[in-house]
């Protein structure tokens, strides 16, 4: 059986690790010789360029962008691993309904454990007042009501165990290896 791409969209807020799990993952079904494509969303923002605020609106605009882009990738047999924060219940809805081959990642990160990370200074700049629109403290998100894989920071996996996680739930179903699909 051909190979018949999909989309693996990790979701979380901002600092809870999805770029590197998508990097991560993204290698790893290299490994297997697959087409794969790692699409960041902050990378995708700047090249996006026109939408520079985080209102709700934009930013729901902005996920119905990528669901679209994941879409048309994916009916190409390319693997689409997406790491965004993109918690809106109508882009989950949207893409159960639209995209084929999906999964859906959810990195559950205590507030206190994201402030502590904070790469980009986000949380930092919001406790300053220098910052609006931070998901998860004045922009209120939908948290994903049945993830196909929900992990949670308490649990202790590094980003490796996620992989093997996610590359067992993708398994045979995705990951069509020519008759192979032991991974």
């Amino acid at each position: 059986m051909a190979n018949r791409g999909g989309v693996v969209w990790i979701t979380g807020l901002s600092a809870a690790g999805k770029t590197t799990l998508g990097e991560e993952l993204s290698n790893e079904i290299r490994k297997h010789n697959l087409p794969v494509i790692f699409l960041d969303g902050d990378v995708l923002r700047s090249i996006l360029g026109e939408i520079t605020t985080h209102s709700r609106e934009d930013r729901l605009r902005l996920a119905f962008i990528y669901a679209r882009l994941c879409e048309n990738l994916s009916s190409q047999k390319i693997f689409v691993v997406i790491a965004t924060v993109a918690l809106f219940a109508e882009i989950h809805k949207w893409n159960r309904n639209n995209l084929e081959n999906y999964l859906e990642i959810y990195l559950d990160v205590p507030l206190h454990e994201l402030r502590r990370r904070d790469p980009k200074g986000i949380y930092q700049r919001f406790d300053k007042g220098e910052a609006t629109n931070v998901a998860g403290l004045d922009l209120e998100v939908d948290f994903p009501n049945s993830p196909h894989l929900h992990f949670k920071f308490e649990d202790g996996l590094n980003p490796m165990e996620m992989v093997e996680a996610i590359m067992h739930q993708m398994g045979a179903n995705m990951l069509c290896l020519d008759g192979d699909a032991s991974l």
